[in-house]
């Protein structure tokens, strides 16, 4: 049991610091290019570790599935997945759009984000504590980072929907052997619906999680 318990530690100790040190390498990288030569060259910065850390999010899925951590899966799911629509399928599949300020935007919400986040982590896992304001950071910063990046999120997407139509991008057309059809662009016009009642749903959600992790951080310090 107790080899059990220090594996467990021994990862996610492991994969928090990865992750942190893989977001303040995206953030660094993003900030230099924005400084040097503006937000159009934000994305071909980032793009690789950008692809990377975000995929290896998968892995909090596994984590969850596996009873590794205590995080709900139907609230891990819809986060990780979204990313990992935009990353792949709208970032890396339409070079039309990866200069548009909105990728900065994004990039710059989800890396402040994960590098607070895993930080957090990282800490709690190692050392079993995690000081006050970075706990207050992890669950504050949401107000302003989840909204603008899904703001990014939903305006990637629409302006990608043009090029999808045009394109035909990993649509399948009638007749073929599967017998069944799919519109990639149909469906990224229901995904761009879906942020209107998913996202307000998230942040309430947030915000139900605030209230809870600093209201049991007021209770320790009485």
């Amino acid at each position: 049991m107790a080899l059990t318990k220090s594996l467990r530690t021994l990862y996610l100790a492991s994969y928090n610091w990865i992750l942190f040190f893989g977001w303040l390498q995206t953030l660094y990288l993003a900030l230099s290019a924005l400084k040097k030569t503006g937000f159009t060259s934000v994305y071909a910065a980032v793009e690789k570790p950008l692809q990377v850390w975000q995929t290896s999010a998968l892995l909090e899925i596994f984590n969850g599935l596996a009873g590794i951590v205590r995080s709900p899966i139907i609230a891990t799911l819809p986060q990780i997945g979204s990313r990992i629509y935009i990353t792949w399928g709208i970032l890396w599949s339409f070079p039309e759009i990866r200069q548009h300020w909105l990728v900065t935007q994004l990039v710059l919400s989800w890396s402040i984000t994960e590098v607070i986040r895993y930080f957090f982590f990282a800490l709690k896992e190692t050392f079993g504590w995690t000081p006050a304001f970075l706990l207050w950071l992890r669950y504050s910063t949401f107000f302003v980072c989840y909204p603008t990046g899904i703001f990014g999120e939903a305006g990637l997407v629409y302006l990608a929907l043009p090029y999808m139509k045009n394109s035909d991008i990993y649509s399948l057309r009638m007749p073929n052997k599967f017998n069944f059809s799919f519109d990639y662009y149909y469906a990224s016009v229901v995904t761009l619906l879906s942020y209107i009642p998913g996202s307000p749903h998230m942040y309430n959600y947030m915000i139900g999680q605030r209230k809870k992790a600093l209201g049991k951080g007021k209770k320790k310090s009485h």
